[in-house]
């Protein structure tokens, strides 16, 4: 397969499936939470939109990697979280409403950081070896018309025919996960011969980012008082990346396949914590079964 053929036209496929498939789970009310319950929700964005790029940026300057890998690693850490992240949130028994308001507003908010944020780790890493930068303009149209777009799309089709969408809803999560699988596998394909460096460079800084992301909206969200249901909530949403963005930034935006290699591995290693994710999640929930919803005004 050309690579053309992948960065042009599997990758946006993919990821507006997804996010297709994200809005047609969605209702307004789930954005009205971030007005009704701003403390969880703003704990939970802080933990993504704050301290989760400030550990990647961390990460990629202590350990020793090539230049492009460490741009890789920051745009997985720049990205919203991905919309596996409610599934995970809902078998860890944590709280699937928080979980969903937080996917949307991150991946709202994300279109107009992303190319901000990447267009200075390419700077900053790559300085002026990189031949490449993001333009900040195309990069948001580009971002809305495979994220953004597709959301509201599903979210009207939803509105205006349920039951359309509650079968559709079915397809769609499926057919991403496969999509995803594709992507990764093609990555691992094109990049046989160089992978067993990849991995050894990106290796140790993607275990550092998932569960120092994780940790870190896991203890937030604990010294901010929230109850144990919204501290899984916040630590998966913050662990679980939107892998296929990061992928379709740096392999189709940015069209430099070493920049991908983190958010593939990424989106491997992330599976393994989530699962971890939902053990934990339900021993919490055996202890305390009751749980209030999304913590009261602040």
């Amino acid at each position: 397969m050309e690579a053309n053929v992948f960065t042009a036209v599997i990758l946006p496929i993919a990821l507006a499936i997804m996010m297709l498939g994200m809005g047609l789970s969605l209702v307004p009310e789930d954005f009205q939470r971030i007005r009704k319950y701003p403390k969880a929700v703003s704990v939970g964005l802080i933990s993504q939109l704050v301290f989760l790029p400030a550990i990647g940026f961390v990460i990629a300057k202590v350990i020793p990697m090539e230049p492009a890998i460490a741009v890789g690693l920051i745009i997985v850490a720049i990205c919203p979280g991905g919309p596996s992240s409610n599934v995970i949130t809902y078998l860890a028994k944590g709280d699937v409403a928080l979980s969903v308001t937080l996917t949307a507003a991150s991946s709202v908010i994300t279109v107009f950081t992303i190319p901000v944020l990447a267009n200075l780790a390419l700077q900053h890493f790559m300085g002026q070896t990189a031949a490449i930068a993001l333009p900040i303009v195309s990069t948001i149209t580009q971002i809305f018309l495979v994220t953004i777009l597709p959301v509201v799309l599903g979210m009207t089709l939803k509105q205006i025919f349920p039951d359309v969408a509650r079968r559709l809803e079915k397809v769609t999560s499926k057919l991403a996960i496969a999509l995803l699988a594709t992507i990764i596998l093609l990555l691992v394909i094109r990049e046989w011969n160089r992978l067993p460096g990849f991995i050894v460079q990106v290796g140790v800084g993607v275990v550092l980012l998932n569960t120092l992301a994780m940790a870190a909206g896991f203890y937030t969200s604990k010294l901010s008082k929230l109850n144990p249901a919204q501290q899984i909530c916040i630590a998966i949403e913050v662990g679980l990346q939107n892998g296929t963005l990061a992928l379709a930034i740096t392999a189709g935006l940015l069209k430099n396949p070493d920049m991908a290699v983190p958010a593939a591995v990424y989106s491997l290693f992330m599976n393994i914590t989530g699962f971890m994710a939902i053990g934990y999640g339900r021993k919490l929930a055996a202890i305390a079964p009751v749980q209030k919803p999304i913590e009261s005004k602040v």
